[in-house]
């Protein structure tokens, strides 16, 4: 009997030894794929013999980029970026959601405000952002706005179509057990639409990124924006290269914290590996 529940012991923990092995190749495919395109990117260089001021090898980026930091420079202008994405997303994701969500209430309110919603969209961004800078003069605000333009849209839909997802004979049921409004919307349309609300969320942060920096370009004299424009008017293009891929990072990090909140929150609908 001592053997034949050791054989199933063996047999259960087996399946999951190779998940592991799995899981631990995906996770290292990413930094050899980026360590296979730095050699490759050298390579492309040292056979092309491509200038510096056309496209610098990885070692004159990474020199730069301890230059940057030595001279204070990448701080500095990294924390004005941030401070604006944070602020925008702030103030984007307070009124998309809280007018995503009295839409998805209102067929009324839908009718009548979703045609200029929409049609909004089409102005793009950067014509958009002069008008801004010339209306805020050119102060963080108006960086700020263009931030939480950027990402307000498909947040707001997506927090629409979380709560007009939300299961009719459980909306009966809270409502047969007289629930509050307040009960409704904490006890089931938060919960129920969080799915499809982290979907536009995920989105919503990597814009606004972009909306920060293009803020930046239209008129700024601090931040990663206007780093790469300075960058690109004295030729210092590894400069420009180390703002860009500042710029990924931040993107990148804003990505996986939302990621990391959506696994916490949800992880209910993720069974345990």
């Amino acid at each position: 009997m001592d053997t034949d529940k050791r054989r199933e012991t063996h047999s259960q923990t087996r399946p999951k030894r190779r998940q592991n092995h799995t899981i631990t190749w995906q996770h290292a495919f990413v930094p050899l794929a980026l360590v296979a395109f730095i050699i490759l990117w050298e390579l492309v260089v040292s056979w092309r013999h491509y200038p510096a001021f056309f496209l610098p090898t990885p070692r004159r980026v990474v020199a730069r980029f301890l230059v940057a930091l030595q001279e204070g420079s990448l701080q500095a202008h990294t924390l004005v970026t941030l401070r604006e994405v944070f602020l925008g997303l702030a103030l984007g994701l307070s009124v998309a959601t809280t007018l995503g969500y009295a839409l998805a209430k209102s067929r009324t309110l839908e009718r009548i405000l979703s045609p200029y919603i929409v049609a909004s969209q089409a102005i793009p961004i950067v014509a958009l952002a002069p008008l801004l800078v010339v209306w805020f003069r050119g102060g963080s605000l108006s960086k700020v706005l263009v931030c939480a333009l950027t990402l307000f849209f498909p947040v707001l839909i997506n927090t629409m179509v979380g709560i007009r997802n939300v299961d009719a004979e459980l909306m009966d049921l809270m409502r047969s057990l007289r629930a509050s409004r307040w009960q409704i919307l904490r006890l089931l349309e938060l919960p129920a639409s969080l799915p499809v609300f982290f979907g536009g969320l995920k989105v919503g942060v990597t814009l606004s990124v972009i909306g920060a920096v293009v803020g930046e370009f239209v008129g700024a004299d601090r931040g990663l924006g206007f780093l790469v424009n300075l960058a690109r008017g004295i030729f210092d293009t590894p400069l420009m290269f180390v703002a860009l891929f500042t710029l990924m990072f931040i993107a990148l990090a804003l990505y996986l914290m939302v990621s990391a909140l959506e696994r916490w929150l949800l992880k209910w609908r993720w069974p345990e590996d």
